[in-house]
């Protein structure tokens, strides 16, 4: 199933190259993929995961929160140095004297500045009071593989900010290959999890271009015969189809159930699928973390993909339509 990986590659660094490219899907055929890949999205900064307390001598002391930072700012800049990554920020920290300091920030896309005044531990070292990461990483299911444009596209949701649970804003992206080494069954009340795991010192398949509230898109290159993209009206109440990669890094089609549609929904929510197949009943419990973006195919045409478990029914999840995955990559 994972053909063309060295040709995707030198994709990968030619497109490093030349920037992201700007992506007009009109294609009436794709290839369904339901291959999962490691994702990285370098944020450019370092993103504020959490506001801590500093103990002082003098006692507690909240920096970065009276100063009006907040969970989901990404940091890039302390005073005059630039902190694209966590040794970076360390740096800069690690020259503070106590004395204020400017720190810029993007929030929601606009760079904000605000002065940190940092408190001096009672270990005696200066600090800010964040809890930092300095970019993402896991794993999601390709949905569609477009041959005329070399674009995929992937998740069917955006990738958020845990805390804020904005979209997270990043400088580049880059895919690998990957594989599932486990399944965490998914349970009511406790979605379940694939385990995957992707190569960080092989050579990246493709890149991320783009992370929208309807999946995230980039070049890439993967295997597959194409079928012809459903329009909304063509979807209807029955059975269908997913094609999801729950072991290894093999993908295989299992049945499932379209139990309702949502026509005119604008939060990108389409379809509520139940899972019917019994050998991913046995494998997963059902839908699970991991399979967002898996491909819903129905009468051989593809119509969208897997977003979301139903928590208290990992049987069910939503999906959303093929038509809203195209409009967001071309947008």
């Amino acid at each position: 199933m994972r053909g063309k990986w060295m040709a995707a590659a030198l994709l990968a660094a030619l497109l490093a190259a030349i920037g992201p490219p700007a992506y007009a899907l009109e294609a009436a055929e794709l290839v369904p993929v339901g291959e999962t890949i490691g994702i990285r999205l370098d944020l450019g900064g370092v993103s504020v995961a959490g506001l801590n307390t500093v103990q002082t001598a003098q006692g507690e002391a909240r920096p970065a929160e009276d100063a009006g930072l907040r969970p989901g700012d990404v940091i890039t800049r302390i005073g005059a140095r630039e902190t694209p990554d966590a040794a970076s920020f360390l740096t800069a920290v690690a020259s503070l004297d106590g004395g204020s300091v400017e720190v810029t920030a993007l929030r929601g896309g606009s760079a904000v500045r605000f002065t940190v005044t940092p408190a001096r531990s009672a270990e005696g070292v200066w600090q800010l009071g964040l809890w930092l990461r300095d970019g993402m990483s896991g794993i999601g299911t390709v949905t569609f593989y477009d041959p005329a444009s070399g674009t995929y596209g992937a998740l069917g949701h955006g990738i958020s900010d845990l805390d804020s649970g904005e979209l997270l804003a990043f400088r580049r992206g880059e895919v690998r290959a990957s594989t599932v080494a486990d399944v965490i069954p998914g349970r009511a009340g406790a979605p379940g999890e694939l385990c995957g795991a992707a190569d960080a010192d092989a050579a990246p398949i493709g890149t991320v271009a783009q992370n929208t509230p309807a999946g995230i898109f980039g070049s890439a290159a993967f295997d597959g015969a194409p079928v012809p993209v459903a329009e909304e009206s063509e979807t209807v109440l029955g059975p269908a189809t997913i094609l999801a990669n729950v072991a290894g890094d093999a993908v295989e089609a299992y049945d499932v159930e379209i139990s309702r549609i949502y026509r005119g929904a604008d939060d990108h929510r389409f379809l509520l699928l139940t899972v019917t197949d019994r050998d991913l009943l046995e494998r997963t419990g059902g839908i699970v973390q991991g399979m967002s973006g898996s491909p819903i195919l129905q009468g051989g045409k593809l119509v969208g993909a897997v977003t979301h478990v139903l928590l208290n029914d990992p049987t069910r999840g939503y999906g959303i339509s093929i038509r809203d995955m195209l409009d967001a990559a071309a947008a």
